[in-house]
Formats: structure tokens, sequence, C-alpha cells
């Protein structure tokens, strides 16, 4: 009875160890916010964005990182249609729909630098 009950106890533990260990970090954790800027600035976002004033005026960017969580940030940036229909958005023009195309280390810069903005 003890042996069986061990068991389980250490298959438990093991199983937490695991899932643990494979968890992904947050979003946020996984890129650069460095070289998040750097994309930022070579996908010209500044066209239609501004941050601190720089850039078009339309659509602000400061306290972005405070006011959405990485993983939003991530589908505006990704899937830009659904979250301007999810979040029912009027903004002109559109957000196009280009962005996902980039590497998946500068999309994780591009987010963790956006929410890093708070």
């Amino acid at each position: 009875m003890n042996a069986v009950r061990t068991t389980r106890i250490l298959l438990t533990i093991a199983i937490v160890f695991v899932a643990l260990m494979t968890t992904s970090r947050p979003a946020a954790a996984q890129g650069d916010p460095k070289k998040g800027e750097q994309v930022y600035t070579a996908q010209k976002c500044s066209v239609c964005h501004s941050i601190a004033g720089k850039g078009g005026k339309a659509n602000p960017l400061d306290g972005v990182g405070a006011k959405i969580s990485a993983a939003e940030t991530r589908q505006w940036i990704t899937n830009p249609k659904e979250m301007t229909t999810k979040a029912n958005s009027q903004k002109k023009p559109p957000m196009p729909d280009r962005y996902s195309k980039l590497p998946a280390e500068d999309i994780d810069a591009l987010v963790a630098y956006m929410q890093s903005l708070k």
C-alpha cells in the first residue's frame, strides 16, 4: 500500500516538474525590447504610430504596455484584421496585414518593446 502511494506521489511530482520546465515564458519576456525598437524603426511603424510624440499622431502607442496584454499586442501585429474587428476599431487606414511574415524573433522583440511602453 505504501509503495503505491509513494509511486503516485513521485509520479505527480515528476509531472509537475516537467510541466514547469516545458512551460514557455510570458510573451513579454521572450523578446529583447532594444531589438524590438530596431524592428519598429526598420518596419517604419512610426509612419502611422507615435511614441513620445514622434511619428504618426493619429495612433499613439504611449502606455500601450499598460493597456493591453502581450498576447493582445502579438495579435495586433500578426492578425490586425481580427483585432480590428474584436476591438471595433474605426481607425483609418487599418493596420496592414503583413507583419505576421516577420521572423518570430522580430515579433517577440516587437512585443517586448511594446510591453515596455508603460
